[in-house]
């Protein structure tokens, strides 16, 4: 498996909008933590379908996002990556958001084990 390929094609996939690619990286027992949320990792969707219904979220509130200078970086012994990026988007009220981030994902045969959000604060 070429990680570095992957994460390219996952982050491609998201700036098409295109959840049902998107899921196709994805294990059926896949884990998304996303950096908002009421416990000290954000909050946490277990499973294929509930990862789904969360990143849908994210295409509903932010209809343009846009995933800008990216950078991939892998470490392929332990089957993990990270991607850096520029979200940019604005939201339904009209709110211009542009802020800085970056995914780190697990992967196991070949598949996105668990994908782990963060993302800077900007005040």
């Amino acid at each position: 498996m070429d990680i570095r390929l992957t994460l390219i094609e996952l982050c491609e996939a998201f700036n098409a909008h295109d959840l049902d690619r998107i899921m196709t990286f994805f294990s059926d027992d896949c884990v998304l933590e996303m950096p908002r949320g009421n416990e000290p990792w954000g909050s946490r969707f277990e499973g294929k379908r509930n990862v789904r219904e969360a990143l849908a979220t994210r295409f509903e509130g932010l209809p343009d996002v846009h995933y800008g200078n990216e950078q991939h970086f892998v470490d392929a012994a332990a089957e993990t990556g990270i991607s850096k990026w520029m979200l940019t988007g604005t939201t339904l009220d009209g709110t211009k958001k542009e802020v800085q981030g970056c995914d780190f994902y697990t992967f196991r045969n070949g598949k996105v084990l668990r994908k782990d959000s963060y993302w800077k604060i900007v005040e």
